[in-house]
C-alpha cells in the first residue's frame, strides 16, 4: 500500500505530521504539499507558471503551488511509484457545509479522486485544534475499511473529527452537508500608507444544521463522514430545465 498525503496548511503543519506518523506503520507514505498555507485555495490548479518541487531531508515534498497543484503532481509523475490512495489532512480547523467548496484539503481529496484514486478529506473541528491524536485514529481506522471495502469510484469522503480526546468521541455517523447562512460582510480597513483594503468576513453561521447534517454530528461529539460526489450535475433538474428552454421568450 503507498499513500499520497497532502494538505492546504502546508507541509509544516502539525497535522500532516501527525496523519504521516499515524499511516506510516501501514503504508508507505509520501507527502506532498503546498510550501505555505493555502488555506480556501479550493480546487484551482496553477497553468501560467511552473510549479517547483523540492524534497527535504525527511523525503517531504514542498511544492510552490495549491493542494490540487501538490496531488496532481504527485500522480501524474513527480511520485516514482503512484499512489494507491490519498489522504487530505489533517486539517487545522473543521469543512463542514458550504466550506466545502473553498476548502483547499477537500480539494486535495477530490484531485484524488478525478485522478482515479480513493480519497479521503479529514479535519479537526476547532480554529485552535489540539486533539491530533484522534483525528489520526479515524484516518487509521477508515483506511482499513476503505482496504477491506473499496469506495464507489464516484465517491470521495469528507470527514470531520470533534477535537476530543478519543475516548471522549460518541462514534461515526454519516452525513450531508449543512449550510450556514450568508458570510459576514468584508472588513474595510487602511494599510500604513492609507490605502484602502478588505479582508474576507468570517462565514456565516449555522442555517440547515439539523440531524443528519455534519453541523449536528460534530455538535453531539461523532465523527462526521459525508459521501461526496464529483459528477455536479443535478440530473432531476435535467428535464425540467428542458422544458424551461423551450418556453417562448416574451419580450
Amino acid at each position: 500500500m503507498h499513500i499520497l498525503i497532502s494538505n492546504d496548511d502546508g507541509y509544516l503543519a502539525q497535522g500532516i505530521k501527525t496523519l504521516a506518523e499515524a499511516l506510516l506503520p501501514y503504508a508507505d507514505v509520501s507527502v506532498v504539499a503546498p510550501d505555505k498555507n493555502r488555506s480556501a485555495a479550493s480546487n484551482s490548479l496553477t497553468l501560467e507558471m511552473p510549479l517547483r518541487a523540492i524534497t527535504g531531508d525527511d523525503g517531504v515534498v514542498r511544492v510552490d503551488g495549491t493542494p490540487t497543484d501538490c496531488v496532481h503532481l504527485a500522480i501524474t509523475g513527480l511520485l516514482a511509484t503512484e499512489p494507491d490512495m490519498v489522504f487530505a489532512g489533517i486539517n487545522h480547523g473543521a469543512n463542514l457545509g458550504d466550506d466545502v467548496l473553498y476548502s483547499g484539503t477537500v480539494a486535495a481529496a477530490t484531485e484524488g479522486r478525478f485522478l482515479g484514486l480513493p480519497a479521503v478529506a479529514i479535519s479537526l473541528t476547532s480554529s485552535n485544534p489540539k486533539h491530533f491524536e484522534t483525528a489520526a485514529h479515524v484516518a487509521v481506522t477508515l483506511m482499513k475499511k476503505i482496504i477491506r471495502h473499496p469506495l464507489p469510484k464516484d465517491t470521495l469522503l469528507n470527514v470531520n473529527v470533534p477535537d476530543l480526546p478519543l475516548s471522549e468521541l460518541k462514534g461515526y455517523q454519516s452525513t450531508r452537508l449543512g449550510q450556514r447562512h450568508k458570510a459576514e460582510p468584508v472588513i474595510k480597513a487602511a494599510d500604513p500608507r492609507g490605502r484602502t483594503i478588505y479582508w474576507v468576513g468570517p462565514p456565516g453561521a449555522e442555517q440547515d444544521a439539523g440531524p443528519g447534517t455534519d453541523f449536528d454530528a460534530i455538535k453531539n461529539g461523532y465523527v462526521s463522514v459525508t459521501p461526496l460526489q464529483l459528477d455536479l450535475t443535478r440530473y432531476e433538474r435535467l428535464q425540467g430545465l428542458s422544458d424551461w428552454l423551450a418556453l417562448e421568450t416574451q419580450e
